[in-house]
């Protein structure tokens, strides 16, 4: 597998979760593929298209902004955009492949928005002020 196709496959990746269609999203996941971000960690096809299709019907758009390959792996620097209050934040991928399909995604960004959500979601349902 070379440079070129590891790209395509990530960028087809996150043009499903964009366009919702998580079962094309889904058929570039190896079965035993291995997410690692700032709020969770998972293992297993089935939990990480469960999650994404948590995360997709948020996604407003994504910018990728730059791309590098070596190897079995590709790293994207990108733009998110999500409703406010978090809106558009800063993210980056790196990603490995194993039999042409995507194996290990861990993600870095800020994580204190979506952290400062949740508390706010949490004290208004419990009936606490902030």
């Amino acid at each position: 597998m070379n440079t070129t196709d590891t790209l395509a496959i990530a960028e087809s990746y996150y043009n499903a979760m964009l366009e919702k269609d998580f079962d094309k999203m889904a058929s570039h996941l190896h079965n035993n593929v291995h997410f690692i971000g700032p709020l969770a960690q998972m293992s297993g096809k089935d939990s990480v298209v469960t999650a994404a299709k948590n995360f997709g019907g948020i996604l407003q758009d994504i910018q990728i902004r730059s791309r590098f390959s070596s190897g079995n792996q590709i790293m994207f620097a990108y733009d998110m955009t999500l409703p406010a209050p978090i809106g558009k934040f800063r993210a980056a991928v790196l990603m490995e492949f194993m039999d042409g399909l995507i194996s290990k995604i861990e993600l870095f960004y800020d994580a204190r928005p979506f952290e400062e959500k949740k508390n706010e979601i949490f004290n208004r349902n419990h009936g606490r002020v902030s």
